[in-house]
């Protein structure tokens, strides 16, 4: 049997490029391709080619929280949003609170916060995924 062959500097090059290429691929990718907020998240579907290119950006198991009527409804040609927003609810054992954030920056900033009434809260918590 021969002997293993050592690893040459050139060798070990080639790997470490190989590694960094696709780290750098996979970083592009998520940073240049997937929605960061609520206006690239409109866009990403308002852009999308048919239902099932815009069903990817569900999470895996709630795919049928998005229904294709609804993306035949946002996709209508001629039909474009009046506003895009975004929120974010914060939880508490007796009370949730809706913060209005900045929609497409970079850093987010608050626009309003208000306690949400107690019917409004049961449907959050109806659809909420810890359900």
């Amino acid at each position: 049997m021969g002997k293993p062959k050592k690893m040459t500097l050139q060798g070990i090059a080639i790997i470490i490029l190989m590694f960094s290429i696709i780290s750098c691929g996979a970083v592009y990718y998520f940073y240049f391709f997937t929605p960061k907020n609520s206006l690239e998240l409109y866009q990403a579907i308002s852009f999308a080619k048919d239902f099932e290119e815009a069903q990817k950006l569900t999470i895996k198991g709630y795919e049928d929280h998005f229904k294709k009527e609804d993306f035949d409804y946002i996709n209508k040609l001629g039909r474009n949003a009046i506003s895009v927003s975004q929120f974010t609810a914060f939880e508490y054992d007796e009370k949730t609170y809706l913060v209005m954030t900045t929609p497409g920056t970079e850093k987010l900033k608050i626009l309003a916060v208000e306690e949400l009434p107690k019917d409004i809260r049961e449907y959050f918590r109806k659809i909420s995924p810890r359900n």
